[in-house]
């Protein structure tokens, strides 16, 4: 709502303006009044004002020398002369100084709100440039980016949220029309090389800040047809999106390829996974990619076209396996790999992915348990070490040792209430605080009775979990009304909440103002540190 300040030094005449129009109806509001230019000049220094209505005969400063005033101190004003004398420098003056419209006494109803209307139009208009500008703005800073990355994390990581949910961030993030396109994934990784002693500090793990930065300039050529991401799970390699459109994959492929090593000195490996086509299944096109990757180039029947195969073994079951091991149950766990392993040991391709397939959920959860894996359990590192688990009993020996542990950690925590679980639940919060969060959820990934859980959270943080969630939220909400312009449904969105209403009561709950006079606020202080013009 924009605001209004009329100045004229007769009260009854500014009365009389307040009255002839439903200010609220057409987005205004009165926020000040004058009966001089002086005056108003002080009014205007200490609160931001959109529209000021002035009378040009007045005491102390007339309207022409506050017109002049106006125009040199705040160019951006709508200014609405109005007047009893009809004498033509009075217009002269107001035309000089750009006054929106010149309406003589006694002012008829109609014709002030009709001005005003228009005046209100041209400032929506504005704004609207303006927002669109900023929008533009922040589409291209480094938070947006790393904002819709993580977007692009949790659609290929974790459960789908409410559909609603994905499209409006799908949308806010230039998505959303991925939806209904087929997509492909590549994991793209620095091979390992044989060289002289002098050059074994060029290992591809110290330059993974080079290969980020000339992935991103590759796929930045491709703008809207690709995406990039990294994976904190997978530091060596570096991920990507693309709108499956065979002739771009090869053309992007071979130009990141000569540029890895043109500027690198490394060759460079590509796992290419399956074509896939809504959001839903792009958690399957993205671990396709990885188990294309994982493939050792010793593998007989690892051919392109076999790499880019679906997953051996399909997510209902996986999530079976998942949840023996949540609950604890190693045998069950152990009995349903070893079936898994032994369905596919006549494939030597079929038995790798099972293995990758299982090491993939394996990690997941190793992380976060915070469960550091040892050099020798990092198949990432390695992707040939498979070969050597050529049997059903070397490779569920080596996935049940990883089990162990991650059923090992979650016993001692279950023991001893250990602080680094609180933390990784907090850390899980601050990650994904804009998601759709449940006590019931968080406490089931942590392998807790959700009632337990929450008193040992209250217990250890100091408040309950809905409170901690709701600071750290607000806490975000706030760094974006202070420095961006996102309207407050996109706010709303992005900080979890359910729509702009529910985020400003609870706002307004927690800080005792509304996020749009918060926002002005921040702004008027932002602005009193610098000199006026």
């Amino acid at each position: 709502m924009y605001k209004v300040m009329i100045v004229d030094d007769e009260p009854e005449i500014r009365q009389g303006l307040k009255l002839k129009v439903d200010w609220e109806s057409i987005g205004l509001r009165i926020s000040g009044e004058a009966s001089n230019g002086v005056e108003a000049l002080e009014k205007l220094s200490a609160e931001p004002i959109d529209i000021v209505i002035t009378d040009m005969n007045m005491p102390v400063m007339d309207g022409m020398s506050f017109l002049d005033a106006c125009h040199e101190q705040y160019p951006e004003l709508r200014l609405i002369v109005i007047t009893g004398y009809e004498d033509f420098h009075y217009a002269k003056a107001a035309i000089r100084n750009k006054a929106r419209d010149y309406l003589l006494k006694p002012v008829a109803r109609k014709e002030l709100t009709d001005t005003l209307a228009n005046v209100k139009n041209e400032l929506d208009k504005e704004r609207h440039s303006q927002d669109q500008a900023a929008l533009t703005q922040w589409r291209l800073s480094q938070y947006y980016m790393e904002m819709k990355e993580h977007f692009i994390i949790h659609l290929v990581k974790e459960e789908i949220d409410r559909e609603s949910v994905i499209k409006d961030r799908s949308r806010l993030f230039e998505l959303d029309v991925w939806e209904d396109r087929d997509v492909r994934f590549l994991a793209a990784g620095l091979l390992e090389r044989e060289v002289p002693n002098a050059e074994m500090e060029r290992t591809p793990d110290k330059f993974r800040l080079p290969f980020d930065i000339i992935s991103r300039e590759c796929a930045a050529n491709y703008r809207g047809r690709i995406e990039v991401f990294r994976d904190v799970s997978y530091p060596g390699l570096m991920h990507f999106v693309l709108l499956a459109e065979e002739a771009m994959e090869l053309e992007f492929s071979e130009t990141l390829r000569q540029s890895v090593n043109t500027y690198m000195g490394f060759e460079l490996k590509l796992g290419k996974g399956q074509p896939v086509s809504g959001f839903k299944q792009w958690k399957e096109g993205y671990i396709s990619s990885l188990l294309a990757w994982y493939l050792p180039a010793g593998s007989t029947e690892g051919t392109a076209k076999a790499a880019e195969g679906q997953a051996a073994l399909p997510e209902h079951t996986m999530k079976v396996i998942e949840r023996y091991l949540i609950r604890g149950e190693l045998d069950s766990f152990r009995g349903a790999i070893r079936q898994e392993l032994r369905q596919t040991a006549g494939s030597q391709l079929r038995f790798v992915k099972v293995i990758f397939q299982l090491y993939l959920m394996l990690e997941n959860m190793a992380q976060e348990s915070r469960i550091s894996m040892e050099s020798a359990e990092q198949l990432w590192l390695r992707p040939e070490m498979t070969l050597s688990l050529d049997s059903v009993e070397k490779a569920e020996s080596f996935l049940m040792r990883i089990a162990s542990k991650i059923e090992h950690k979650r016993q001692s925590d279950s023991e001893e209430t250990d602080p680094s679980l609180i933390l990784a639940a907090k850390h899980f919060i601050d990650e994904n605080y804009m998601y759709d969060l449940n006590l019931t959820m968080i406490a089931e990934k942590f392998n807790y009775n959700a009632t337990y859980f929450s008193e040992m959270f209250k217990a250890k943080v100091g408040k309950t979990f809905i409170h901690y969630l709701n600071e750290v939220r607000m806490g975000e909400a706030v760094r974006m009304l202070t420095t961006t312009t996102l309207n407050l449904w996109d706010i709303a969105e992005l900080t979890g909440f359910s729509n702009a209403s529910y985020f400003s009561s609870k706002f307004k709950r927690m800080y005792g103002i509304t996020p749009s006079d918060y926002r002005l606020q921040a702004s008027e202080k932002i602005d009193s540190e610098h000199p006026k013009k």
